[in-house]
């Protein structure tokens, strides 16, 4: 997916967020604002939005020399997120159909989205688990990651915040975990899980935990390692969970189910999706 010039605006408050997050020194405000600017006035719009937003985050750490501005932030977001997991996974357990009431909850947390709120109240995230337990998502799709899971010989999970990631424990806890790795950022980057939120989520205890090498808010193969590009290319099936994943992998050609909530017009358009509704989309692999 290319960076639609309505993602611009979208860049500026993210790097006006990161700058507040990181300092209150207005003259650093000041400084990582200017060359975030002369960085997008420049950028090839071609590319992904993550691109630019990882080039942006990047500036941001290292005019203040913090390599993990939001460590604070999300650890909180996990926090919350774990106080509602026992009850969630009673829903799901409960549930006439386990495995899509727990993709259902793992859209639900796809709203704890630094990159697009500077914040998430737990009531918004409460909401968003109610709208997306009776949203219309496609049966066809639906059907068609059934019989793709009970196929597949290698499930990659591409995480995307923390947080979230509680959320997809309860859609990794019904897949078929010996054959499942989750996948986290090499480094940290806005509110993107790494191995620790894995580690906190208790992703570790049930399945392989991978990092991609990359410190950019999506999944761009060309920055990530040689070992994980690997991985992806031999892997039977993707799981890509969030905005940015969709945003860097739209357009490759492998079997993907993108699992994310349509968040801003640029992805409506995109997608044909109307904001605010889930997306669950299926790439079979090119024949």
């Amino acid at each position: 997916m290319k960076t639609y010039l309505e993602c611009v605006p979208c860049l500026v408050r993210q790097t006006i967020d990161t700058a507040r997050q990181v300092s209150d020194d207005p003259t650093m405000h000041d400084s990582i604002m200017r060359e975030a600017l002369s960085t997008i006035a420049r950028a090839d719009l071609s590319l992904p939005p993550p691109v630019l937003g990882g080039v942006i985050q990047r500036i941001a750490r290292v005019t203040t020399g913090n390599d993990d501005p939001y460590r604070a932030a999300k650890q909180a977001c996990n926090r919350i997120a774990l106080t509602m997991y026992p009850e969630l996974e009673q829903r799901v357990l409960a549930s006439r159909d386990p495995l899509e009431t727990a993709l259902r909850l793992a859209v639900a947390g796809n709203i704890i989205d630094f990159a697009v709120h500077a914040t998430v109240e737990t009531a918004r995230i409460t909401e968003s688990i109610e709208e997306c337990l009776t949203a219309p998502i496609s049966a066809q799709v639906l059907s068609n990651f059934r019989a793709s899971l009970e196929r597949a010989r290698d499930i990659l999970y591409l995480g995307d915040n923390a947080g979230e990631i509680v959320f997809d424990r309860l859609l990794v806890e019904q897949l078929p975990m010996e054959k499942t790795a989750f996948v986290v950022k090499g480094r940290p980057v806005i509110n993107d899980v790494t191995r620790e939120d894995a580690q906190v989520a208790g992703i570790n205890d049930l399945v392989e935990v991978l990092d991609n090498g990359s410190d950019i808010p999506g999944t761009v193969l060309s920055d990530c390692s040689a070992s994980f590009r690997s991985r992806f290319e031999d892997a039977d099936l993707i799981i890509s969970k969030g905005q940015g994943n969709y945003e860097s992998l739209s357009d490759h050609e492998h079997e993907i189910f993108f699992v994310f909530r349509a968040k801003c017009q640029p992805i409506a358009i995109d997608t044909g999706a109307p904001v605010g509704s889930i997306v669950f989309r299926h790439r079979p692999r090119p024949v």
